[in-house]
């Protein structure tokens, strides 16, 4: 009878085991599953530009006539350079958020918000829809005073198994952002900032 319930408790086991699980987890922690650019990278190369541009004496310099003397920043875009298929927009999106937030900047429109407000703009004006004395008018939009972008790029290396190394393989990623704020009016670049980022997996002899 006791094998019976040992066994059974094995079998239980064994089942649990294989079946997949899924659970919230801190968005801030530490990601390594792969050597795969991820969250943690997201977020590491985001906080470094968003802490250097709120930090950045250079900008200020840079004199507005007004009562707002927040810089105007028009963002870009950022290219990918590496081998990975990045959706570096994610990127980009976490600086505007998080210099938006911290107030020294405004922020104007995307290139993709710039076609959203246009259409709507078109749509107040010519559809009869709209009260005519709430329709918005092109003309009034803010004008950018910096342009902010940026490059990502990587190199990637591996080492096959050798009796050196114990037959173990060893892989390396490094990643290069670079990104730089640009003056619309007089083409000088202002700020630039880089931060580097390498990831390394060891795979012993019988890992893939």
């Amino acid at each position: 009878m006791m094998k019976t319930h040992l066994t059974l408790a094995l079998i239980t086991c064994l089942m649990g085991s294989a079946c997949s699980s899924t659970r919230y987890d801190d968005p801030d922690k530490v990601e390594t599953l792969t050597l795969d650019y991820g969250s943690t990278d997201l977020q590491t190369l985001a906080g470094s530009m968003v802490d250097s541009l709120n930090a950045a004496p250079q900008l200020a310099y840079y004199e507005k006539s007004g009562e707002d003397k927040r810089i105007i920043v028009y963002s870009a875009g950022i290219n990918n350079r590496t081998s990975e298929h990045i959706d570096t927009s994610g990127i980009m999106d976490k600086i505007r958020v998080s210099l938006l937030k911290g107030g020294r900047f405004r922020l104007a429109a995307t290139e993709q918000g710039q076609s959203d407000l246009e259409q709507q703009v078109r749509f107040m004006q010519g559809s009869g829809r709209v009260d005519p004395a709430q329709a918005k008018q092109f003309g009034k939009q803010v004008g950018a005073d910096m342009v902010l972008l940026g490059t990502l790029r990587s190199i990637e290396k591996s080492k096959r198994r050798n009796l050196e190394d114990g037959m173990s393989k060893k892989d390396d990623v490094y990643y290069t952002f670079i990104m730089e704020m640009v003056n619309i009016e007089t083409g000088e670049t202002v700020w630039a900032e880089e931060k580097e980022l390498r990831k390394t997996k060891k795979t012993g002899i019988f890992g893939a």
